[in-house]
């Protein structure tokens, strides 16, 4: 019997592209298995929400490209079920091979150049901020010199340059957020592939489940002792003059960041409220 293709759970569920991918299974090498806790940390819920999924490979991905001066060749443009970004495997002239958070536009038999000089802006190219081009949209941005990509790697993400003195960069992020890192950081030229994923429509609560979340439930439908927002009758407001989490903590419009935390003095700008 074959499945209706209007029924409720697929009426208006959407996905990514898929079409353009060049490769079904990942290279085994630069593969591990995933150990999934469910949440917990020695036996007891850490993180509520979480539990089952489906089995997963993790891909190592590179996000260091670390080298004074290497080509590479893309070889593979792939789904990788642990992020939100599609992943490139990559391989050197020397024959190593590695997986890279893929560009938006990047195709196999694409060239790649990692380099500590000035190279030629092109897709995928890794190279230090201070040769990369004002308004060039960068990826896989690092925080500190050699430290690894760190800022830009999820889905659609990117920052821009907008100037470079006194050995930094002024970067703005894609949420609004400005600061200098400094020149010699490095990055990836592009913007990270997958950009309509933000735009997928899951469908049915078994796509969640697939993905190991479990269902949430709003705090003011529970009973007192298991939430403060609990109790009353019927549609209750929450009682209090703020929101909690359920262990009482505020929720909304506190700020959560250090106030002595190091790296303040380089945000030039917050982001903005959602």
């Amino acid at each position: 019997m074959k499945q209706r293709k209007n029924n409720a759970g697929r009426r208006f569920l959407t996905q990514e592209d898929f079409t353009f991918l060049t490769a079904k299974k990942p290279y085994k090498k630069l593969t591990s298995v995933l150990s999934r806790k469910a949440g917990r940390s020695f036996g007891k819920i850490s993180t509520r929400h979480k539990g089952g999924g489906h089995k997963r490979l993790y891909r190592l991905v590179d996000f260091n490209l670390n080298y004074p001066v290497k080509s590479a060749t893309v070889k593979t443009v792939e789904y990788d079920p642990n992020r939100t970004a599609f992943i490139s495997l990559i391989e050197y002239d020397d024959g190593l091979k590695s997986y890279i958070i893929a560009p938006e536009g990047i195709k196999p038999n694409n060239k790649i150049e990692i380099s500590n000089a000035k190279e030629q802006n092109s897709l995928g190219n890794r190279m230090p901020l201070k040769y990369i081009t004002p308004a060039t949209p960068i990826h896989n941005i690092e925080l500190r010199p050699q430290g690894g990509g760190k800022v830009a790697r999820s889905a659609g993400a990117y920052g821009m340059i907008t100037s470079i003195e006194g050995g930094y960069a002024t970067v703005k992020l894609k949420s609004g957020e400005v600061r200098k890192i400094s020149e010699n950081c490095r990055a990836s030229i592009g913007v990270v592939s997958n950009v309509k994923h933000s735009q997928v429509v899951i469908g049915k609560a078994g796509r969640q489940r697939w993905k190991g979340v479990r269902p949430t439930v709003r705090g003011k439908a529970m009973y007192p002792a298991a939430h403060p927002h609990g109790g009353g009758e019927g549609n209750s407001p929450i009682g209090l003059k703020h929101p909690k989490t359920y262990k009482g903590k505020p929720a909304i419009g506190v700020k959560t960041r250090r106030k002595k935390k190091i790296s303040t003095k380089f945000i030039i700008k917050r982001r903005g409220k959602k």
